[in-house]
């Protein structure tokens, strides 16, 4: 048994078989087979291995003509190892003697050496290590005949493990068959955590390097409560897991009791929880959590995974088909294309080749250089603006003049519906993100031009702090109870209380019931998250007052270091609720 500790990004408990994704699209289809079937299966890998000699031979010649005989060698060596009758007799021991499958027993042993000489911490043994792996690889290509995407038609159920997966891959993955997944990249905010806690599959990511210690079939579990990875987990581990997951399981359940009651103090103050959305589909989640409205509406997940970009009107559905699920009196905030940094899509003029995409042509940068595409959603937006209570967001906005010149074409748009005649909400309310510092800084102008601001706390921290919210290696600098950013925060909340216009939160904060109660002593009376967050949060709420938040907020606020305001507020939330679990 292994215990590997990460960055927990979803909650909840699993225990499954490992799906190891870091084969080149090679699935290991499973880990026993029937006794009756071991000969057929010993001779289905010495077939495989065979087969997989040759390959090295041929690699070996073809480098050898391009390059030299001594790069050729590497081949060649790679061809002798395969045939080691030591190595083979040690896979062939745990096909016959424990009912292995023939890919379980190549990867159990490869792993197991390659483990072994990447431990003896010399760079020449890390390298034998890697020959190790890629040898696996290539005799597993052989018996699973497999390549491409391995998620692609999962019918199986299973525990992804991965160097990293992409947003996409990750919006892909079905929770009827993944039970959770963990990565060795990764860090809270990333959009490939992000689309966990959407599709409510527990996950932790940034763990480092651990894939050469499993594989495909080991029993695994995933806690995403603690972020805690165990491997091959002893009887006792997965007895006391089980019973944590039914634990999870029945507060979750008395969590959705307060589905119907409202987010609202023990001295009376109301405030609106909102769910935030990816694809249309998920408005029945915020539904189902009690949602007060979707307060984010992430569009980009339209494009992506598309050979072209989607036009007017399968924008305007998907819209609609939003505002039909959340119902006419509910608000429903539509943010504009966030395109670009680690949401890359199909179209080859956006495709630059940025040295630092997170600091170029992303979000309304990239919407203002390509006015069809930005046009052509406003429409669709503005058409479905009289069906329900909609709101437009403008993403990434970093300058005064960059919003105006987002109003200017939203202005032109309007008045080309109006020569066509086209019915739209012409008081459609306008936001803007504040999620980079000059936008923080620049409130209270901001302020004069907007209906609504929603701080972007994801991105607000990354940019304050100058941590990649996606990199594991800066994931202690990456943090939300920062006193920086809390300042930001409550600059923002003054300068929005000056004009007199709403305030929301969307970021992964907002969920977080850690900074619940330093939010709402803020001031915030909006919050926007992912919907499996809301009843926690919901409860929380219920179990404050205004003045005991407010006074929180002023004691966290006088804090120098991240570390000492997370423990305060902590201890605070375990104080007044202290079934919730707090990382």
């Amino acid at each position: 048994m292994e215990i590997k500790r990460g960055i927990p990004v979803s909650p909840g408990v699993a225990i499954g078989p490992a799906l190891v994704v870091d084969t080149e699209g090679i699935r290991i289809p499973r880990r026993y087979i029937d006794k009756s079937k071991i000969s057929d299966e010993v001779e289905r890998l010495r077939y495989a291995l065979r087969l997989a000699v040759a390959d090295a031979k041929v690699n070996q010649q073809a480098i050898t003509e391009k390059v030299g005989k001594q790069y050729g060698a590497i081949f060649a060596a790679h061809a002798l190892l395969i045939e080691d009758p030591e190595l083979i007799r040690e896979i062939e021991q745990l096909i016959t003697q424990k009912a292995h499958g023939a890919e379980y027993a190549v990867s159990r042993t490869m792993r197991r050496h390659a483990k072994a000489l990447a431990a003896l911490n010399q760079p020449i043994f890390s390298q034998r290590s890697t020959d190790l792996i890629d040898i696996e690889k290539s005799i597993l290509r052989h018996l699973v005949g497999e390549h491409g995407d391995p998620l692609q038609g999962l019918d199986v159920p299973a525990i992804i493990l991965a160097h990293d997966l992409t947003p996409s891959q990750t919006a892909n993955l079905d929770p009827k068959y993944v039970y959770a997944f963990a990565t060795e990249a990764g860090g809270k905010a990333s959009h490939t955590a992000i689309m966990a806690g959407v599709l409510e599959i527990p996950a932790v990511v940034g763990l480092g390097r651990f894939l050469m210690d499993v594989s495909g079939g080991d029993e695994v579990i995933i806690d995403g409560n603690r972020g805690v990875v165990i491997l091959n987990p002893d009887e006792e581990t997965r007895e006391r897991h089980l019973v944590l997951q039914k634990q999870f399981g029945f507060f979750a359940k008395r969590l959705d009791e307060l589905r119907t009651l409202p987010a609202q103090t023990l001295d009376g103050t109301r405030l609106l929880l909102l769910g935030n959305i990816e694809f249309p589909q998920e408005s029945s989640h915020c539904n189902d959590r009690g949602a007060d409205g979707v307060g984010l509406y992430r569009t980009e997940f339209l494009y992506l995974n598309k050979t072209e970009d989607p036009n007017e009107s399968e924008q305007f559905e998907a819209y609609m088909s939003v505002l039909r699920s959340i119902g006419p009196q509910k608000e429903v905030v539509i943010r504009t294309l966030d395109l670009g940094a680690d949401k890359l899509f199909h179209r080859d003029d956006l495709q630059m080749d940025e040295k630092n995409p997170f600091l170029g042509m992303r979000s309304v940068r990239l919407c203002l250089r390509n006015m069809a595409l930005f046009k052509t959603q406003l429409r669709a937006i503005l058409r479905a603006s009289p069906f329900g209570n909609l709101c437009i967001m403008f993403p990434m906005v970093s300058t005064l003049m960059e919003l105006r010149q987002c109003r200017m074409i939203l202005a032109d748009v309007k008045e080309e519906l109006e020569e066509e005649k086209i019915d739209f909400n012409r008081k459609i309310p306008i936001g803007t993100m504040i999620e980079v510092p000059s936008a923080a800084l620049m409130a209270e102008e901001l302020a004069k031009e907007v209906d609504f601001f929603s701080i972007g706390t994801n991105d607000l921290i990354q940019y304050t702090l100058a941590a990649d919210r996606t990199n594991e290696h800066v994931a202690s600098l990456y943090n939300a109870g920062d006193p920086s950013v809390l300042r930001l925060i409550d600059h923002v909340l003054r300068a929005a209380a000056k004009s007199r216009i709403d305030v929301c939160v969307c970021g992964e904060m907002s969920g977080d019931p850690v900074y619940t109660i330093l939010l709402v002593g803020l001031g915030l009376r909006q919050l926007s998250m992912t919907p499996q967050c809301i009843p926690e949060i919901k409860k929380i709420i219920r179990s404050i007052s205004i003045d005991e938040a407010k006074q929180i907020a002023q004691d966290a606020l006088r804090f120098e270091t991240a570390r000492d305001v997370n423990n305060f507020l902590r201890e605070q939330t375990r104080r007044i609720l202290p079934e919730v679990v707090v990382n």
